[in-house]
């Protein structure tokens, strides 16, 4: 019989995001010192933390914040780094079917990490489901909001020079490609990714290549899914 108290889903939830929380913490301290080197005060990092709850996204925004105002490439830039949540949303709707109140939260509440974990830890004995999957869910989204806005306003302590710290935002997606390179013996959708983003970089010039760029890779991994796939449809 499933333990209704939400300290025991608590403790049941919490060893699952110890990993998560020291990588959060780290890169929401870079974000917040980003923000604040970029001329933002700790209240920016901490709102759009809480607001948007995507890190990648969130260090873009920065740049979005600076440039001219542009509200479609913006919009079409968030749905092109975030489409891939569209893919965990659906993978997770059974999972999260029938949780009531908590629902909403939890699909807010869903990134990388969380999907991760709540998609592949099996809920342990005596715990109930739905509150694990919450105490996941808000403990990595604690997390973060807490290093980000921790981050804004250590910014203004720290007596460093701050210059080069936007390479942060560069240093994190050439981690992601690396970890992806391991991950994937073939390199296929990388090395179309690549060509892709240099056709584009050279068509449309380093200010407005980044939106063509991800339509292209959209456009190629969807003709070539079934050869990525080993010829599943």
């Amino acid at each position: 019989m499933a333990q209704n108290g939400w300290g025991a889903a608590l403790r049941a939830a919490f060893p699952y995001t110890v990993p998560i929380f020291a990588g959060f913490w780290f890169l929401g301290l870079t974000y917040g010192i980003y923000m604040h080197s970029a001329g933002f005060s700790f209240v920016y990092p901490m709102l759009m933390s809480m607001a948007i709850f995507a890190g990648s996204m969130e260090f873009i925004a920065t740049s979005l914040l600076l440039a001219p105002f542009d509200p479609l490439a913006a919009l079409l830039l968030t749905l092109m780094v975030n489409g891939r949540h569209v893919f965990y949303g659906i993978s997770m709707l059974e999972r999260y079917k029938g949780l009531g109140w908590k629902k909403p939260f939890l699909i807010f509440w869903l990134c990388d990490e969380t999907f991760s974990i709540n998609y592949t830890a099996n809920t342990p004995a005596g715990i109930d489901r739905g509150r694990f999957y919450f105490c996941v869910s808000i403990l990595n989204y604690l997390y973060w909001v807490s290093g980000a806005t921790l981050g804004g306003l250590f910014g203004g302590l720290l007596a460093f020079d701050t210059k080069g710290l936007s390479f942060a935002m560069t240093a994190m997606f050439v981690v992601i490609f690396l970890e992806q390179w391991k991950n994937d013996p073939e390199h296929r959708s990388m090395f179309l990714g690549f060509a892709v983003a240099v056709l584009a970089l050279l068509a449309f010039g380093p200010q407005g290549f980044m939106i063509p760029a991800m339509v292209g890779i959209l456009a190629g991994l969807l003709a070539l899914r079934s050869r990525f796939t080993g010829g599943a449809a």
